[in-house]
């Protein structure tokens, strides 16, 4: 179990983290920096964190997933989505700036790796069969197709400078993934 005092440490070195990247890029921000402006020592930030990527993953995780797990949980996808999408727009500034992290650290492989391990927390949850209709498929393979489409549909939303609204895009990403590819080509020819 984490402590109160290890938590607010943790959200403490978060918050500092998401104030710097609203300002300048990953590369510019220091751990020393976050380290000064949060009022701990370096030893402390290295005992939450292993680096600024596994505090960005923190972030992802407990701002954006965390909230929206018990919605996926009970099969609330629409209400899930339009919370996700609400969460990154009203920290816009943050997100803006951290979807340009590239690299072997980006953002958006960081996002699809947490995406990932949050569905397949939710299918464990559903504890349902193991044996699908195709052998192909597997939790992980399901939760990292959803995972990619949904960090896709995310990012380049962010990227568009959030064109629609965030109830918009959750209608958008369901529509996209119950629509059959052909129907949905259709609509523009």
């Amino acid at each position: 179990m984490v402590t109160t005092d290890k938590r607010n440490t943790k959200a403490q070195l978060a918050d500092t983290f998401k104030q710097y990247l609203s300002r300048m890029p990953m590369e510019k921000i220091t751990i020393k920096d976050i380290c000064e402006e949060a009022g701990v020592i370096r030893p402390t930030f290295y005992n939450h964190f292993k680096d600024k990527y596994e505090l960005l993953e923190y972030i992802i995780r407990t701002d954006l997933l965390d909230p929206v797990k018990p919605l996926l949980e009970n099969e609330m996808v629409q209400e899930a989505l339009t919370l996700l999408f609400t969460n990154i727009k009203n920290d816009r500034v943050f997100y803006d700036n951290a979807v340009r992290i590239e690299g072997q650290n980006s953002f958006e492989s960081i996002a699809r790796q947490e995406v990932t391990k949050l569905l397949i927390e939710v299918i464990d949850h559903k504890g349902k069969g193991t044996h699908y209709r195709y052998k192909f498929l597997s939790r992980e393979s399901i939760a990292m197709y959803y995972a990619q489409a949904m960090c896709y549909v995310a990012i380049t939303w962010i990227k568009q400078n959030y064109i629609v609204t965030p109830k918009e895009l959750a209608e958008i990403y369901d529509y996209l993934t119950k629509s059959n590819m052909i129907d949905v080509l259709n609509e523009f020819i």
